[in-house]
């Protein structure tokens, strides 16, 4: 699945990376270091990370159906202002 993360609109509170560490790490205290691309096999922790994140600054294509996901985990990245 292809994430983005919108830089301009991420604060830094690392909710992302201490749900779904294989996708997401802080590089320092405020800069957030992602992988584009996900396995499958991180899907439920990358849909816990998108709706953990209190700016809702992630968003991911191809999330929707994932088990355990949260409605609205895989929004469309025009739904994130």
């Amino acid at each position: 699945m292809r994430l983005v993360v919108d830089l301009n609109r991420c604060q830094g509170y690392a909710q992302c990376a201490f749900l779904a560490p294989e996708v997401f790490t802080m590089h320092g205290e405020e800069s957030l270091v992602y992988s584009p691309w996900a396995d499958d096999e991180h899907r439920e922790k990358v849909a816990r990370a998108v709706a953990a994140c209190p700016v809702q600054a992630i968003t991911a294509d191809g999330l929707d159906g994932a088990a355990g996901a949260p409605a609205g985990a895989g929004r469309a990245a025009s739904d994130v202002r």
